[in-house]
């Protein structure tokens, strides 16, 4: 008998009149459930993350720290981690160290746990320099690692850039610089929103990936677009998704579990917008084609799952709080709505 799958979104920001929280769902149920056992009244949740080899065991990151669940998100517990009122961006389960875990911070730090998650430390600070004031502080958004070098990590931050570490994260340095030469280069890529620099688009990181396919090469979702480095961050070249998409914001990029070659990525008009779309490729981003086909989101495409057991299974979810899905690999979608005033859904994952 085939696994029962979920479908699991993290929504944050609270504003008056607003839901927030963590939501289950059964694929095949009716209604979402939102998680509340064990998880902070107030949680706020910006990553959630299960364990690609044990789906019972789902990671979420709120506005204190990680929580874990063991009963595949229906209670959690909060873990031994040294810091309160530390937000969460970012969990990774290392993919060829299964015990070893990653989380990254608001304000910038980075957490690791070599346990299970069991206990945590916090790392020493990044060495960054910080190039962006908004009116936020800046976070870790994803982390990536190396299939080829178990040591080395990458890291977006919003609003910063790209850092690596090649050493476990017990240090980072900077991959950033190319991606500002960019924009100081190609007036198409300046963007300002909420600093005075016209560098600040290029460095608004959101997501990144490494493949198996492709060892030492990172590809990167920032708000100008879809970016690769095949000299693991040393320099980056515009990957030019505006040929085959109207829209260009990238908000999150995937690897298929199945097949190293396919990923997916989340893009929209900006951070605030009324659509987003969801875009395949199958050659490594060489080229993308639409593959949320007949669906109309009215919100920014914010983020994509993919299902570690089953390929057809795939999962986005925008800002407002659509959810929609598939089970045959695109050839059908169905919608699964949050509840109605959900105002930030930042996360998504399926088990």
């Amino acid at each position: 008998m085939a696994q029962q799958s979920h479908i699991f979104a993290g929504v944050a920001r609270y504003r008056g009149g607003t839901q927030f929280g963590l939501f289950r769902r059964a694929v095949g149920d009716e209604r979402w459930q939102r998680v509340t056992k064990g998880l902070p009244e107030d949680a706020q949740i910006h990553a959630v993350t299960v364990d690609p080899s044990n789906p019972d065991i789902v990671y979420v990151g709120t506005h204190d720290g990680p929580y874990r669940s063991t009963d595949r998100g229906a209670s959690f517990q909060r873990l031994g981690f040294p810091d309160r009122d530390v937000e969460i961006w970012s969990i990774l389960v290392h993919p060829k160290k299964p015990k070893t875990l990653y989380a990254g911070a608001s304000p910038v730090g980075v957490y690791r746990s070599d346990d299970g998650g069991d206990n945590w430390k916090r790392l020493a600070p990044p060495r960054i320099a910080e190039r962006i004031k908004m009116a936020f502080p800046c976070r870790v958004m994803r982390f990536a690692a190396d299939p080829a070098e178990a040591d080395t990590l990458y890291a977006t931050v919003e609003v910063n850039g790209v850092m690596r570490s090649r050493d476990a994260g017990e240090s980072w340095q900077d991959c950033s610089a190319d991606l500002i030469k960019l924009a100081t280069d190609n007036p198409k890529l300046k963007s300002k929103i909420g600093s005075d620099t016209d560098t600040e688009g290029m460095l608004d990181g959101h997501a990144l990936c490494v493949s198996d396919a492709a060892p030492g090469t990172v590809i990167l979702a920032v708000r100008m677009g879809l970016f690769r480095s095949t000299d693991r961050g040393g320099s980056w070249r515009d990957m030019e998704v505006g040929r085959f998409s109207p829209v260009t914001y990238g908000r999150d990029i995937r690897v298929s579990p199945q097949d190293p070659r396919t990923l997916y990525a989340a893009l929209s008009v900006a951070a605030s917008s009324e659509h987003g779309r969801l875009y395949r490729s199958s050659d490594l981003g060489e080229t993308w084609t639409r593959f949320d086909e007949g669906l109309n989101p009215a919100s920014t495409m914010m983020a994509v799952a993919t299902h570690p057991r089953d390929a057809k299974q795939i999962y986005c979810a925008t800002r407002r709080g659509e959810v929609f899905g598939t089970q045959d690999g695109g050839k059908s979608w169905q919608s699964y709505p949050l509840p109605d005033g959900v105002a930030d859904c930042y996360a998504l994952a399926s088990a």
